[in-house]
């Protein structure tokens, strides 16, 4: 079942039940991932400024999986920075600015229409 997430709350109710569904109890789940007791409670009760790479450590070990929508004319930019890094990518991104007709250099992302 797809979830979506537009708050930490919302991660955190789906962590829980999940975690619950499967029987596991909050410590196991905790230390099985590598992160503190009191670290999970924070996740599972949305406090806004928990760390996201311990975060996915946490949705890894529940065996869920997040995902990003990203707008489709991100995605050519997306490749690049996979493929070539950061710096790269910033290159290119110029390149289309200035192949778009834009004279500052900088490129208009805009997603699906609404505010992200």
């Amino acid at each position: 079942m797809r979830v979506p997430i537009h708050t930490v709350s919302d991660l955190g109710l789906a962590l829980r039940a999940t975690r619950k569904a499967q029987g596991v109890r909050g410590d196991d789940l905790a230390g099985a991932a590598g992160v503190g007791h009191v670290f999970l409670i924070d996740v599972e009760h949305g406090k806004d400024t928990v760390q996201l790479g311990r975060v996915l450590r946490l949705l890894d070990e529940a065996g869920l999986r997040l995902t990003v929508d990203v707008p489709t004319e991100a995605e050519p930019v997306l490749a690049t920075l996979r493929s070539n890094g950061l710096l790269r990518a910033k290159r290119s991104q110029r390149v289309l600015a200035d192949t778009d007709g834009s004279t500052d250099g900088t490129a208009s992302l805009s997603g699906s229409g609404a505010d992200e």
